[in-house]
């Protein structure tokens, strides 16, 4: 049973991924290099756990191909900040991410330091 659950947890998201990765391949090229520039973009300052990962892009996926589908373009769909509109759609998933949970940290250290009750116990985070 705990090997299942352990292949399972490995395996999934990166099905996922490789599913994301197919279905941006049929993207036409414009649509394929924005989603690209998203995904890596994305690596650097937005990634989360392997199932909140899993999720925003397949969610970017849909964007992208329903765009693609209407032949919206692509400012329309980023808009002239693509990094506002990335940091936007990353505030949907914010389960998992790290940069979540060092800000929380960052927050209640300074409270803490400050001599502010976090309504944690101390020594905690």
């Amino acid at each position: 049973m705990f090997i299942s659950k352990l292949v399972g947890k490995v395996i999934g998201p990166k099905r996922q991924w490789w599913a994301y990765r197919a279905r941006t391949r049929e993207l036409p090229e414009n649509y394929r290099a924005t989603v690209d520039a998203i995904e890596r973009y994305l690596m650097y300052f937005g990634r989360g756990d392997g199932a909140g990962w899993a999720s925003m892009v397949e969610d970017l996926a849909d964007l992208f191909e329903q765009a693609a589908a209407n032949g919206t373009p692509i400012r329309e769909i980023v808009g002239e900040d693509p990094v506002e509109f990335v940091e936007a759609f990353v505030q949907n998933y914010p389960e998992g991410r790290w940069i979540t949970r060092e800000r929380e940290r960052f927050v209640k250290d300074i409270a803490r330091a400050a001599g502010e009750d976090t309504g944690t116990a101390e020594g905690t985070v």
